[in-house]
């Protein structure tokens, strides 16, 4: 017989996948560039025969190239093989709300793994996860750019999981390697996976060599991938498309002044951390303006991991973990316009959830004032339902 928690699991999941669509469902995005991309794979090509946008497109000639990381669209493969990409695009919000669902119960999962064992305490913290972060934003409102995330969130608690659990490092590798494929900024929490691996028990002062060889192995053919993809589409391997896609021209002027550049930390920052929605004398009394919202507002139930157990090594490597994937992140241009909060954190955010289970399984309960963050944020997140199909 199943166990309670994998029950609850289960019913997590449901119940989740659910609110996903009755949240997303009556918002079209338009842009469901990952189905027309992985039908142009089935059809042995690289690019779309068609505009999908005014902007966030690559036109060379009369070929259109989705400026986006592969891997989505080799994951959706199989959807669109069997719906046709116009279909799958066409119950886009259905497939991302099972996305986000699926998401929710790794994150459960997880927690198990981090010793969380009171169930009430892993919902608490799922429901952090899935209703006070930008997963339900994204969720929400689909389209090329948040359907990317979903995945990406995936991967990085699968490669969670299997480091608290089986730790096989090939696996890792091909997991770790793939969210690099769908938000490259995750490549940065590869060398953390590595020195997440347990060391050999005979000799605990010698690192695992033979783990570190099979995750790198594991992570070579994203590599080589991403480097042929690059090749085949523009003629180099160092160009990814993200230089070359068409914008509104405001984001031209931030891109103008680089890809990568630090004038654009102070501006991430603001929005990371500090950015204020308006006050309005209606409901629901306040108003985004879409360019971003201080994760201590959407989030503040986050702040529950600095309870983790500072003793435990591997929680001060999920800590570098989730600033090395959130740094070039903020030399980015653009900070992730039409965002409510800033859905670039949602790359740290499954450390940061690690560290919320650490703090968990260490203490063994969850406070009145944190549980009282954890709803704050998640009827913030909720008012962003509302605000997804009014700004």
């Amino acid at each position: 017989m199943p166990s309670l928690a994998t029950l609850v699991g289960f019913a997590l999941v449901a119940v989740s996948a659910l609110v996903y669509w009755l949240c997303n469902r009556y918002f079209d995005a338009g842009r469901g560039d990952f189905f027309y991309l992985a039908d142009a794979f089935l059809h042995g090509r690289t690019y779309l025969d068609f505009r999908p946008g005014a902007n966030d497109v690559i036109i060379v000639g009369d070929r259109f190239y989705v400026p986006f990381a592969p891997f989505p669209a080799i994951a959706l493969m199989p959807v669109v093989a069997v719906l046709g990409a116009v279909t799958a695009d066409q119950v886009e919000s259905g497939i991302n709300a099972l996305l986000a669902a699926a998401g929710v119960g790794l994150c459960w999962m997880l927690l198990g793994r981090l010793g969380v064992e009171r169930l009430r305490y892993r919902l608490l913290l799922a429901i952090l996860f899935g209703f006070s972060t930008q997963i339900l934003w994204v969720t929400t409102r689909g389209g090329v750019w948040h359907t990317g995330q979903l995945i990406a969130t995936i991967l990085t608690l699968a490669c969670l999981i299997e480091v608290w659990g089986s730790q096989r490092a090939w696996l890792i590798g091909l997991m770790a390697g793939a969210a690099f494929l769908t938000r490259a900024p995750l490549a940065f929490a590869i060398p953390f996976y590595a020195l997440m691996l347990d060391r050999p028990s005979t000799q605990r002062r010698s690192f695992p060599w033979r783990s570190w060889a099979w995750l790198a192995i594991g992570v070579v053919p994203s590599l080589v991938f991403f480097f042929a993809y690059n090749q085949v589409r523009f003629g180099t391997p160092l160009e990814s498309g993200y230089a070359l896609a068409t914008l509104p021209g405001w984001l031209e002027q931030e891109r103008a002044k680089g890809l990568f550049a630090l004038a654009h930390v102070p501006t991430n920052l603001d929005y990371l951390f500090v950015h204020l929605p308006k006050l309005i004398p209606d409901f629901p009394f306040f108003k985004p303006d879409g360019l971003g919202m201080s994760v201590l507002i959407t989030s503040p139930g986050l702040l529950y991991a600095v309870r983790a157990d500072w003793r435990d090594r591997r929680a001060w490597l999920l800590l570098a973990a989730a600033v090395a994937v959130l740094i070039p992140t903020l030399l980015y241009y653009g900070g992730g316009w039409l965002q409510y909060g800033f859905r670039y954190f949602l790359d740290s955010v499954p450390f940061v959830i690690a560290l919320c289970g650490l703090a968990a399984a260490r203490r063994g309960a969850i406070g009145w004032g944190w549980i009282a963050l954890i709803a704050i944020g998640t009827v913030v997140m909720f008012v962003g339902v509302y605000w997804a199909y009014h700004l």
